[in-house]
């Protein structure tokens, strides 16, 4: 009850200085099959086959359904712990075994070539389609286009919609394959045009890039996505460890990186109490739960993660995963129970340091990288303990500045 009220006073008393993207409205413009006649000149214009555009873009209309979903984006708003626990599961973990065992020929040889770890792979193909079984239902040309005629980020989805008329006239799939996400990404990795037109391999030599059903060209396509990421052969991505209860926890930032002999002296260890190693290794001591709840280093690989999802969540449950598959223990919750504040309170924290001059744009009740840099400088500010995880103290403390 008492923190319903609190909440309900800080409601009252803080401005909401930012729209959400779910009230986006766009300006008046051209009619969608306007607008798609203009795509198709453009889409000749860069070589495109008129056999393709007749193909692809005969009789494609506008789903407002799709507009729906970009702007209700809520799951990636789920603690890390809810988040993880959902995706990260011990049925996900069994099957990357079981792929890994089934193409062990394929993902050696993988290995060998490009430097990705198998159970790396394995990872974001249980995370993204659960090996196939979940690649979507939509029509991806027609979520392509609505995305790209709406104006939230029509730039971003025109330059698709053109990279999977390149896939089509390539002749790697067929307008009616390309089923997928209402985000328009395609195969059972999840990729999008873009990304699929410049990286997916033909390794099963049938002269196409099939990531929809040919199993080698997807293992060869991710570990060829993730080396154009960044990945480097032979590093580590992820380890759970276990933190001491006294830290300067300012340094536990994705931004800051120490050797891994800084970490060793400062009292971090494995998860299983024993040492880490104490070398030259960088690392970033990452608390997504705050002080108080899982730990991990993340290594340089880490950032391939990011590269490939931005969701700060998504990208450490994909690193988790695959170090489960590898064999690691499940993880720790923590050494308290963690309490996650609701979107509603987040929007209040956000709006607080909006008011504060300690945060800067969109109030849009998620705890995104942004958010978390921003909560760090208001606990560095108020000399609490800067872990950058936000609390409903943080929130008293902040609405008593003046």
């Amino acid at each position: 009850m008492q923190r319903f009220v609190g909440l309900v006073m800080a409601v009252l008393t803080v401005a909401v200085t930012a729209a959400p993207a779910s009230a986006l409205t766009c300006p008046p413009g051209p009619s969608f099959e306007r607008w798609l006649e203009d795509f198709k000149q453009e889409a000749t214009a860069q070589g495109i086959s008129q056999g393709t555009i007749r193909s692809a873009l005969r009789g494609m209309t506008f789903d407002p359904g799709v507009i729906a979903r970009d702007r209700r984006q809520s799951f990636f708003a789920q603690s890390f712990l809810d988040f993880s626990r959902k995706l990260a599961t011990s049925n996900r973990v069994q099957s990357g075994q079981s792929q890994i065992a089934r193409h062990r020929t394929i993902f050696e040889a993988v290995e060998r070539q490009y430097g990705v770890p198998p159970s790396v792979i394995a990872g974001f193909w249980a995370l993204e389609s659960d090996f196939g079984v979940g690649m979507g239902n939509l029509p991806v040309l027609r979520s392509l286009a609505s995305l790209a005629y709406d104006c939230r980020r029509s730039d971003m989805f025109r330059f698709e919609l053109m990279e999977a008329l390149r896939i089509i006239d390539r002749g790697d799939l067929t307008p009616d394959e390309m089923i997928g996400s209402w985000a328009g990404e395609l195969g059972q990795t999840q990729f999008l045009p873009s990304h699929y037109f410049k990286h997916a391999v033909d390794y099963d030599g049938d002269g196409r890039r099939n990531l929809m059903k040919s199993a080698p060209d997807i293992i060869a396509s991710s570990a060829a996505f993730l080396v154009s990421l960044g990945w480097v052969r032979g590093q580590p991505w992820l380890e759970e460890v276990r933190v001491p209860t006294k830290l300067d926890w300012s340094q536990a930032d994705l931004a800051v990186q120490h050797p891994r002999s800084y970490w060793a002296s400062a009292g971090v260890t494995r998860a299983d109490g024993h040492p880490i190693t104490s070398d030259t290794m960088p690392a970033s001591l990452l608390l997504l739960m705050g002080r108080k709840g899982p730990a991990f280093l993340a290594y340089p690989n880490f950032q391939a993660y990011l590269k490939w999802n931005q969701s700060l969540n998504y990208a450490t449950t994909a690193a988790y995963l695959a170090t489960r598959i590898d064999g690691a223990p499940a993880m720790s919750r923590g050494n308290a129970e963690i309490v996650a504040l609701s979107a509603d309170e987040l929007k209040v924290l956000q709006s607080l340091l909006v008011q504060r001059g300690l945060k800067q744009g969109e109030i849009d009740g998620k705890l995104g990288a942004a958010t978390r840099a921003s909560v760090k400088a208001a606990q560095l500010k108020l000399g609490l303990p800067a872990d950058s995880y936000p609390t409903l103290e943080l929130i008293e403390r902040l609405r008593a500045l003046h």
